[in-house]
């Protein structure tokens, strides 16, 4: 990377809207506020920035017309919120000018499930089924304007290929970041064969998020063979999908992510339970090494 500082991307939406007093235990997440409270989503926007994010991550990621209409929204109004959701943070972002990005959020079909799929993939649907859920939520935030998207916490290389496949035929930039352990994606597959499907034009980084700090270094150097790496971590508790909770301390990131910038990672923040102070701290450490 030579002299290159890496890009600070945002923390957790959900633990800060938590945070903010909000219940977000419903199959919609933090998508449910696109709807119920959108203000207090454009202040989770504000304070990242505000600690020094230059990207803000919009509050899609388990926003879907199927999801929505779960919940009794009508689809026309379901599409309008999914749109709303890089509206919502490009106007906090204009607020700040510079050069700060809005990367629209795209989910595991897992996430659509609530019921833990995204940590650990092989869902037995079909590509077609995938691709039927992937491409209409990818035109609605592309159509909405946002300056790339993250496709982040896929946990397998089968649904990696559809969205690369969408990603190609819509021609529009993306980083894809998987969730993995111990090299491998969440369903097993090794990360080497993962990050391989980055390597297309509209890929502008590959790496990994939603997963524990110690994983990143490693798996951040393999990411780089490929594009620049994208690298957000949780903050070191796990998730306990049968508990429906977090166990565990939390871990800082800041003596670990001056590493992970050597290693060839451009863009680096934080994922669950990372919050606006820690990243604050994560880019003091950055611009600092």
């Amino acid at each position: 990377m030579g002299s290159e500082k890496p890009i600070i991307l945002d923390g957790g939406l959900s633990n800060a809207l938590e945070d903010r007093g909000h219940d977000l235990s419903d199959a919609l997440w933090s998508a449910r506020l696109l709807r119920d409270a959108p203000a207090e989503i454009a202040a989770v926007h504000r304070a990242y920035f505000e600690a020094g994010a230059m990207v803000a991550t919009t509050a899609s990621y388990q926003a879907s017309v199927p999801g929505f209409a779960q919940a009794g929204v009508p689809v026309a109004e379901a599409e309008r919120l999914i749109a709303s959701s890089v509206r919502i943070a490009q106007e906090v972002r204009d607020e700040f000018g510079g050069e700060r990005l809005v990367a629209a959020s795209v989910g595991p079909y897992g996430a659509f499930l609530a019921d833990g799929s995204e940590y650990r993939g092989r869902y037995g649907v079909s590509a077609s089924a995938l691709r039927d859920f992937h491409g209409p939520r990818l035109e609605l935030l592309i159509g909405a304007g946002p300056d790339l998207l993250a496709v982040e916490t896929i946990p397998d290389v089968d649904e990696a290929e559809v969205l690369v496949q969408l990603l190609q035929e819509l021609d529009f930039p993306a980083w894809l970041s998987y969730s993995a352990a111990d090299g491998r994606t969440r369903a097993g597959q090794p990360l080497a064969e993962a990050f391989a499907l980055g390597g297309i034009d509209q890929v502008v980084a590959v790496g990994i998020n939603c997963c524990a700090p110690e994983e990143v270094a490693a798996d951040v150097a393999l990411a780089a063979t490929v594009r620049p790496a994208v690298a957000y971590p949780n903050s070191g508790e796990i998730w306990d999908a049968d508990a429906r909770g977090w166990t565990g301390s939390s871990e800082t990131l800041t003596d670990l992510a001056p590493g992970w910038a050597a290693a060839g990672a451009k863009y680096i923040g934080g994922c669950c339970r990372v919050g606006p102070s820690g990243i604050r701290a994560l880019a003091a450490a950055l611009s600092d090494a």
